[in-house]
């Protein structure tokens, strides 16, 4: 190899390892980061493998106190889901039923919101959880136990 191909090689490969590094370094261009690097834990695992049953003709779950829903067009969940999406969501029993990373359903004055816990914790009131959409840059106001309608198991797009 001469010379003149060793440097284009080279400018070549210097090249493609700053435009890999510019791509996952930004999360906007990427989509390999949420909240600016912040780590994002994934839903905990709430239907085992024993409770799906797969036929030929249908696929059935085994869960108890489900909810059904249907999504608003917010763009707050994308890309998770949008107004397209129908989920399956269970009725918590306690606080322990909730987990960080978890997409939950709750109420907040009229309206019902579908965002993900990004923190739990206790204060002086007793449990709180912190929520943000998937695609907000800002999270919610603390959402207590009693607010919480559903833990979304299952998206069926």
């Amino acid at each position: 190899m001469d010379l003149f191909r060793k440097i284009e090689l080279s400018l070549v490969l210097l090249f493609l390892f700053i435009n890999l590094f510019f791509l996952l370094s930004n999360p906007i261009i990427s989509g390999f980061s949420f909240y600016n690097n912040e780590e994002v834990n994934a839903p905990y695992d709430f239907i085992s493998e024993d409770k799906i049953s797969i036929y030929p003709d249908k696929i059935v779950l085994e869960i108890e106190n489900y909810t059904l829903s249907k999504y608003s067009f917010s763009k707050s969940m994308i890309p998770v889901f949008d107004s397209g999406a129908n989920g399956v969501g269970i009725k918590p029993n306690s606080e322990e039923d909730i987990h960080v990373g978890d997409i939950i359903t709750f109420r907040q004055e009229n309206s019902l919101i579908v965002h993900r816990v990004v923190k739990k914790g206790i204060d002086s009131e007793g449990w709180f959880f912190i929520t943000r959409g998937d695609n907000n840059n800002i999270a919610d106001d603390k959402i207590r136990f009693s607010q919480i309608d559903s833990v979304l198991v299952a998206l069926i797009y």
